[in-house]
């Protein structure tokens, strides 16, 4: 790839800000540029650095679960234990074509090798709407170190609008993989819901557990100090659980059993990673678990994530079932909350691990 002509002073915060966030060249345009340092801004304290966190017992993981027979009681069990346990779980022979996972992989890189020029207008300052923007690390204003990361971040309201908003460079290969994707989301509903004695989900509860999505590209450039820096920060996320597609480069860790170790998730071929979120955890009075991820920088390969974020709607009270607590006897342990509150309070600030859901706790 040719280098960008223009040359940035990166031992000035103001200038490199101003390059990365005030004229929307994100990450990416740094390395182009072809950086060979790290800059100060994201430069990670020693304790959230990757490079320094403890691993697990090599070869440990998150289970794989086949999903070829749904309707086998074991898989239903077996999605349900590792809700509980791990909060995070990989699926094959889950029904997505590897074809339509390949093109989306395809139509990411594809979107973020556009020129700065037919990028800009989605970056989130020139976007005609919230529901489409470009954006660089996570809450750059609210940081004091950034994190390694550019994405695209998708609302989605209707194929309709879709049409009109999202970049064509991605739009088509997204919305068939959202479509695809369908397979996945209503049987895991079915599943989650049954685990926890729910036998019948209507329209209204089905709702308030897929109401609204949200898909998000994700691009982490090569990095030329990884050791330092993080691709992102520990968080959880919001939703009511995330199906994630990841490349072949590796590099997403989630917080293990004993609360200490991380462990990696390494990328399989066809597969498709799924992690419980925080509505669900609320939701399911803490018997589903939303544990802590994080991604390490990378320093010889770019790296790629799409996360498809499935949401209660934003206009939804979410707090413990009521099914839930009467079949358990449990008091509730988180309170009833406007999930687009609980969302805003998640994007007010960095990432912080686990932090935003002491937002909801009772």
């Amino acid at each position: 790839m040719a280098q960008i002509e223009k040359v940035v002073d990166i031992t000035n915060p103001q200038a490199i800000s101003s390059f990365i966030i005030g004229e929307g060249h994100g990450i990416k345009g740094l390395v182009d540029m072809g950086l060979d340092s790290l800059p100060k801004q994201y430069i990670q304290p020693e304790s959230e650095r990757t490079a320094n966190i403890k691993k697990a017992v090599p070869g440990e993981s998150i289970p794989v679960i086949d999903l070829s027979k749904w309707e086998d009681p074991k898989v239903a069990r077996s999605i349900c234990e590792a809700a509980e346990k791990w909060g995070f779980f990989q699926v094959i022979n889950h029904g997505v074509p590897i074809e339509v996972l390949d093109s989306v992989k395809e139509a990411t890189y594809r979107f973020f090798g556009l020129s700065h020029e037919e990028k800009k207008k989605f970056f989130k300052e020139h976007s005609p709407r919230n529901h489409v923007r470009l954006s660089t690390s996570f809450i750059p204003e609210a940081e004091n170190a950034m994190e390694w990361k550019d994405y695209l971040s998708l609302f989605y309201v209707s194929d309709e609008e879709a049409l009109q908003l999202w970049p064509s460079a991605c739009r088509d290969q997204l919305l068939d993989y959202m479509r695809k994707c369908e397979s996945i989301i209503q049987p895991l509903c079915k599943v989650f819901m049954d685990g926890l004695g729910i036998k019948e989900i209507d329209a209204k509860k089905l709702s308030l557990l897929t109401g609204s999505k949200r898909i998000n590209l994700n691009y982490y450039p090569r990095c030329p100090k990884p050791e330092l820096t993080v691709g992102v920060g520990r968080h959880s996320d919001v939703s009511t659980f995330t199906i994630l597609l990841q490349d072949d480069v590796g590099g997403l860790y989630v917080r293990g059993l004993d609360g200490e170790n991380w462990i990696h998730v390494p990328p399989i071929h066809g597969a498709i990673v799924i992690n419980v979120g925080d509505a669900l955890q609320i939701m399911s009075n803490g018997r589903y678990k939303s544990i802590e991820h994080r991604v390490a920088a990378n320093g010889t390969h770019d790296r790629i994530s799409i996360p498809l974020f499935i949401n209660p709607n934003p206009s939804d009270m979410i707090g413990p079932m009521a099914e839930v607590l009467e079949k358990t006897g449990e008091e509730p342990k988180y309170k009833t909350v406007l999930y687009s509150d609980y969302v805003l309070h998640f994007y007010r600030k960095a990432h912080q691990g686990k932090d935003t859901l002491e937002f909801a706790r009772k």
